[in-house]
């Protein structure tokens, strides 16, 4: 048995090669060796099917690892059997390829029908408040997209007149057409791959058989969603043509800030003001978390900046994966206005610490500490 090249020989392409340079230099291989450019030449078709077969294990990302590793043997160890037995195999398994390099159809030996296309995929902003975001909530939309036309059912045709099998092409989509010594089918021009013809357009469409409407959506957003995140809603984007299926609509989240508490992934951020009495003895404090209120111990000597924390008050994740927690910053706050008790009780107090107000107190004595 013949021992099989090296596949990115077969290619001409360097190992560190890309994805789109392997597919380049396939197409190029293909495009040469084509066996409807190539009638009974049997190394022609073995050329053609031996570039089909590095491409298949060179574009796959798990093949090409064992590839790289463990070479040809790897492969078979592996239980992959990349090849293919007949034509028909290789334009089925890289049909996309074909559709580009023959114009939709040029499948070759293989045949096959030219297929509907996808419809377009649509975006739609959504704004969400920062409760909704967390806690999950049901949002009507309304999204402008192409849907079947209603009075004449898709098909293009004025109601009363239908549809007649095209001419051109029997029927079926597609013609047989030829460049040089290449044979390929391609979309059939008078009917535009439909297969039918129209006599008389559909006035609501203009024979298109689609058209833009208004329709209006239930969302359901997930509790724990953030800002930024999309949701897909499959089968609501545009309708596909001809009879193909409908895209997807993505819906992006638009979360808007809150007044009091600030979030970074699952964890939520705020921050309280407390008085100086309350730092100095400590102090219980009400503290609002997303889920309502929750008592936080303040201990004495608390100094402002100090972040507390409250485990399990953060949002939970998308389908409870994970929960964050609530980190709470104290803040001590100075007044700037004293009423003549309070700054007479405070002027005791720094006399209590230190000696008479204006004497060696706290800095001075911090500054001979560090030999400042």
């Amino acid at each position: 048995m013949e021992a099989k090249r090296d596949y990115y020989e077969v290619l001409g392409v360097p190992k560190e090669a890309d994805k789109a340079a392997l597919k380049k230099a396939y197409r190029k291989l293909a495009l040469q060796y084509h066996p409807d450019r190539n009638p009974d030449d049997a190394d022609a078709e073995a050329k053609f099917k031996e570039a089909s077969e590095a491409y298949e294990v060179l574009s796959d990302d798990q093949k090409r690892a064992t590839y790289d590793r463990y070479g040809h043997e790897g492969l078979r160890g592996a239980g992959y059997n990349p090849g293919f037995q007949d034509m028909g195999d290789v334009f089925t398994h890289f049909g996309d390829i074909f559709d580009e390099l023959f114009g939709g159809g040029g499948r070759g030996r293989g045949g096959g029908q030219r297929r509907a296309a996808r419809g377009a995929d649509l975006e739609y902003g959504l704004r969400l408040e920062f409760m909704e975001a967390i806690e999950g909530s049901k949002k009507e939309i309304e999204v402008t997209r192409h849907k079947h036309c209603e009075p004449c059912g898709g098909s293009g045709a004025e109601p009363g007149s239908p549809p007649q099998t095209c001419p051109t092409c029997n029927g079926v989509g597609e013609v047989i057409q030829q460049q040089l010594f290449l044979r390929f089918r391609a979309t059939c021009p008078a009917c535009q791959g439909r297969g039918k013809t129209i006599g008389t357009p559909c006035r609501a469409c203009a024979g298109r058989g689609r058209a833009r409407t208004r329709d209006k959506l239930t969302v359901q957003i997930p509790a724990g969603v953030d800002n930024g995140n999309q949701l897909r809603i499959p089968g609501k984007g545009d309708i596909g043509s001809p009879g193909g299926p409908s895209g997807d609509l993505y819906v992006t989240l638009h979360v808007q800030p809150h007044d009091f508490f600030k979030r970074e992934g699952l964890d939520i951020f705020c921050t309280v003001p407390i008085g100086y009495p309350q730092a100095c003895l400590g102090t219980e404090m009400e503290i609002p978390t997303v889920y309502g209120e929750e008592t936080l111990e303040v201990p004495r000597g608390t100094p402002s900046g100090k972040v507390m924390t409250l485990r399990g008050k953060g949002v939970k994740g998308i389908n409870g994966r994970g929960q964050g927690d609530q980190h709470i910053q104290v803040v001590v706050e100075v007044p700037k206005k004293l009423s003549p008790r309070e700054e007479e009780l405070i002027r005791e107090l720094a006399t209590l610490q230190e000696g008479k107000v204006g004497e060696k107190g706290f800095w001075k004595q911090f500054r001979e500490n560090l030999g400042l």
